[in-house]
C-alpha cells in the first residue's frame, strides 16, 4: 500500500493526480510494501544507514545523514520510505528546484538487498511521480550513470524518462564501492510526468526499444563491446546512431579498473558528443544500447 498526502487545490488535472496514485498503490501492493513520507528522526537516521549499506561509502562518507534529511523534509522536500513488517527496505529523497516549486530533483534512491527482485524501486519513483503531482510539479529530474546498463533502462524503459544532457564529472571524487575512483559522468534526465508514455509506463507497460530492428533498418553503431570487453567505436554517420554500453560497469570497476575508465572515456567521447552536438536519446535497448536520433525536429 501507498501514503500520499493529496493537496486539496490541484492545479493539476484531478484524474491526472487520482491515476498518478492509483499507480503507486497498485505498484506498492505488487512488492508487498507500504510506501510513505518520512517525518520522524529515527526513520531519517534509518535512511542513511539504508544508504550507507547500499553504497558501502567510506567512513565519514555517508550519502546523506539526518540532519539533512530533517531539513529537506521539514522544508516541504520529498522524503519517502518503502517498508514491509516494519523494516525499510528502500527510499527516495528529491528536493524542489528553480523555479520555485516548478521541478523536483530526485537526488537519491535505493533499495536493499533484502528488498531487490521485489519492484520496490518502482513503486518508490510512482510514489514521487504522485506526490509531485500533487503538489502541482509536471516534472521529476535527476541523474545517473550512464554506464550502468539495469539503471539505463530502469529509467528510459521502465519509468519513461528521457536524457536531457551529459554532464562530465559531475560529482567529482566519490568514495565508495559502486562509483570506483574515477570521473562521475551522469546522464540528467527529465521524466515528463504527465505525458502519454510515462502515463503508460506507470501502469506497467515499459517503453519498448528494438535495437536490433533498427540495425536490420540501417542504424549506426557508435560504440559497441568488443570481444575482451573493451569498448569499440564505430561510426556515428547516419539518422539513427546505437551506443553501447558494458552488461556489469560495476564488476569491471573491481576486475579491470583500466578497462572500465575506458569505458568511461568512450561513453563519453560517443555518448556525450552525440547529444552535444543536438542529438537526443530517444530511448534504450534492455540488450545494452542508447538510441540517438539526430534527426531535427
Amino acid at each position: 500500500m501507498t501514503n500520499l498526502a493529496m493537496n486539496t487545490e490541484r492545479p493539476v488535472a484531478a484524474e491526472t493526480c487520482d491515476e498518478a496514485v492509483a499507480a503507486a498503490r497498485a505498484a506498492a501492493a505488487a512488492s508487498g510494501v507500504e510506501v510513505r513520507e518520512i517525518t520522524e528522526i529515527a526513520e531519517m537516521t534509518a535512511v542513511g544507514v539504508l544508504f550507507e549499506t547500499i553504497w558501502r561509502s567510506a567512513p565519514g562518507a555517508r550519502p546523506v545523514n539526518t540532519e539533512l534529511l530533517r531539513a529537506l523534509s521539514s522544508a516541504g522536500n520529498y522524503v519517502a520510505g518503502a517498508f514491509a513488517d516494519g523494516e525499510m527496505l528502500g527510499a527516495c529523497v528529491g528536493f524542489f528546484g528553480t523555479p520555485g516549486k516548478g521541478s523536483l530533483h530526485s537526488h537519491i534512491a535505493g533499495v536493499s538487498k533484502a528488498g531487490a527482485g521485489r519492484g520496490i524501486g518502482y513503486a518508490l519513483k510512482l510514489h514521487q511521480r504522485g506526490w509531485a503531482l500533487a503538489q502541482d510539479v509536471s516534472a521529476i529530474k535527476w541523474t545517473f550513470d550512464p554506464l550502468v546498463r539495469r539503471n539505463a533502462y530502469f529509467n528510459l524503459g521502465k519509468l519513461g524518462a528521457l536524457p536531457v544532457r551529459y554532464l562530465r564529472d559531475f560529482y567529482g571524487p566519490m568514495t565508495d564501492a559502486i562509483n570506483g575512483s574515477g570521473d562521475t559522468d551522469r546522464l540528467l534526465v527529465s521524466w515528463e510526468l504527465a505525458s502519454p508514455s510515462v502515463r503508460t509506463a506507470a501502469f506497467g507497460e515499459p517503453i519498448r526499444t528494438d535495437a536490433k530492428a533498427l540495425l536490420d533498418q540501417g542504424a549506426a553503431v557508435a560504440l559497441e563491446v568488443a570481444a575482451d570487453g573493451g569498448p569499440a567505436a564505430g561510426s556515428a554517420d547516419g539518422p539513427v546512431v546505437l551506443v553501447a554500453v558494458p552488461p556489469d560497469i560495476e564488476g569491471l570497476r573491481t576486475a579491470d579498473p583500466s578497462r572500465a575508465d575506458a569505458w568511461r572515456s568512450a561513453l563519453r567521447e560517443s555518448l556525450g558528443g552525440l547529444m552535444a552536438a543536438g542529438g537526443r536519446v530517444t530511448g534504450f535497448d534492455r540488450a545494452g544500447f542508447y538510441v540517438i536520433s539526430k534527426e531535427e525536429q
